[in-house]
């Protein structure tokens, strides 16, 4: 299982790295939960980050807008990422959640051709009308994408795991699986979690609250904490 890292600098970019980070995942936690950075945040966290460990872009909780998400898509491509990261925010169908990863998925490919797409749908979605997460794999191969997560919208004190049960979650990763998408879990997930995540064995985890002492927007990443959290979810 690879370990994802969200930060929101280049000053976390070490602490990560020594941690064992697998995947750097930048974000603005301050635009929400799969926040937009600016582009010369981007590209300080790619510059700081060893050529060998990829990095992740969150382009935003995108509103059904694809036309506007396409050209975020576009900006992001050209930081030299390996990964651009959706949030299915405004889509409400099927149709519209695969519109948007099409959209993003042309953008960026047409100026890095190799860089991956993950679409990103919310546990809570239905509090908002997003796209469901039974939909999300659908839409996500449809589009192009090469893989989808599940996070959570709202940051509080619900995490993945006390929103959605873990049966639904394995239906998730099974469909994934059958599409031959690479599958993501996140939202506040922690050290409590790391039973249930080898249980289910995702492609990918994804933290950021839990590896800085439980406050995503004033924390920062501590490589302990990214440490434990590895040691517990690929014990040797």
């Amino acid at each position: 299982m690879q370990i994802l890292v969200s930060v929101v600098s280049q000053d976390e970019v070490a602490e990560a790295v020594a941690g064992g980070a697998d995947i750097l995942d930048v974000k603005n936690t301050h635009e929400g939960s799969l926040g937009a950075a600016q582009p010369e945040v981007i590209r300080a966290i790619r510059a700081a980050a060893p050529v060998h460990c990829p990095v992740s872009v969150a382009i935003g909780d995108a509103p059904q807008l694809p036309g506007t998400m396409a050209l975020a898509a576009l900006g992001a491509a050209s930081c030299g990422v390996e990964y651009i990261k959706v949030g299915l925010f405004g889509a409400r169908t099927l149709g519209e959640g695969t519109d948007m990863v099409r959209a993003v998925c042309r953008a960026a490919r047409s100026v890095a051709p190799r860089i991956k797409v993950m679409a990103a749908g919310y546990a809570d979605g239905a509090s908002v009308g997003a796209v469901s997460p039974e939909d999300l794999p659908q839409a996500a191969a449809a589009g192009g994408a090469d893989g989808c997560m599940l996070d959570t919208l709202a940051k509080g004190g619900d995490t993945l795991f006390s929103i959605m049960d873990p049966e639904i979650l394995s239906r998730f990763l099974a469909r994934c699986r059958e599409l031959g998408l690479a599958s993501a879990l996140a939202g506040r997930m922690g050290a409590a979690d790391a039973k249930l995540l080898c249980e289910l064995g995702p492609d990918i985890a994804g933290f950021r609250s839990a590896v800085c002492g439980g406050d995503r927007t004033g924390g920062r990443v501590d490589a302990e904490s990214v440490r434990r959290l590895r040691a517990l979810l690929n014990p040797v």
